[in-house]
């Protein structure tokens, strides 16, 4: 473990899996960790998980669902006026039907995985004004990702029958899409943030099993996770903890905004995410979305 980097830490998706693992990682450094999560049993569960392997650690709960825009403004005013985070990481994800729709009436993936991390940062980067501090979003494979770029056309998933022939296998697609947003959005942000002292990076844990992002799959999807699970050689959440943690606290990345890391390695991301006039009008519609000026 590198030395730590600040003092206290917020993590979103802490209740099990990569998050989890995030929040042991960063507990271990000294460091405060907030931990975000919808679930007073499952946040209660994780702690006392992490607690076990780590006496003492200084760990905090808030609550929020994640798919609910109006939840996640909520969220990001409480923690922008409580202890100035140092660290936030951006973990969160969800794999769901195409056709789940969320009370607000946004597509569920599309408000959980991309929404809530445009409106979480976006809010605590406004509050926290000059740095340091560092952001860091977790992405997914920028290689596995190059072949689904994000139809700016239709965020909503309206037409699922453009995500493949084999509807199982559409959440999967639309998931590897959000994945896209993310990318795209740390990089609008890392530009609009600079100078701040606020630096904007993500990373691609690996394929790690354990972390449930797979428990509302079907048919073809399921069978994969089941493959996924089976294989010996599987990376555990541990490891996809590595090199968020690493951009969270290391000091050879100290200043460093606006990359893309895999097993700590910046990393070109697809064509198609790095494209100015794609990010900007992602940006703009996500803000109309969640009700933000842009």
């Amino acid at each position: 473990m590198s030395e730590h980097y600040g003092k206290h830490a917020i993590v979103t998706g802490a209740t099990g899996g990569i998050g989890e693992a995030i929040v042991r990682s960063l507990a271990a450094t000294g460091m405060a960790v907030t931990m975000v999560g919808r679930d007073h049993g499952r946040l209660a569960g994780a702690s006392a998980r992490v607690e076990a392997a780590v006496p003492g650690a200084d760990l905090r709960h808030a609550l929020a669902d994640l798919s609910l825009t109006a939840d996640v403004h909520a969220l990001a005013e409480r923690l922008a006026e409580g202890d100035r985070p140092d660290v936030v990481i951006s973990n969160a994800a969800v794999s769901c039907p195409v056709g789940d729709r969320t009370p607000e009436g946004l597509q569920r993936t599309l408000a959980t995985n991309h929404l809530a991390p445009y409106v979480l940062l976006r809010v605590l980067g406004r509050a926290l004004d000059r740095g340091p501090a560092r952001f860091v979003v977790v992405g997914a494979s920028p290689t596995g990702l190059a072949r689904v770029p994000v139809d700016l056309d239709d965020l909503h998933l309206t037409r699922p029958r453009k995500l493949g022939p084999i509807p199982s296998l559409r959440p999967f697609v639309a998931y590897g899409r959000t994945k896209n947003m993310n990318t795209m959005f740390l990089l609008s942000l890392a530009e609009r943030l600079s100078g701040t002292g606020i630096t904007v990076n993500g990373a691609h844990p690996g394929i790690i099993s354990g972390t449930g992002l797979g428990r509302e799959a079907r048919g073809v999807e399921r069978f994969l996770g089941t493959v996924l699970e089976l294989n010996p050689w599987r990376r555990g959440p541990g490891s996809g903890a590595d090199t968020p943690v690493w951009l969270a606290t290391s000091p050879d990345v100290a200043g460093r905004t606006g990359g893309f890391y895999v097993d700590r390695t910046a990393v070109p991301t697809p064509g198609h995410t790095v494209d100015a006039a794609r990010r900007r009008r992602l940006w703009e519609e996500s803000a109309r979305l969640v009700g933000m000026q842009p």
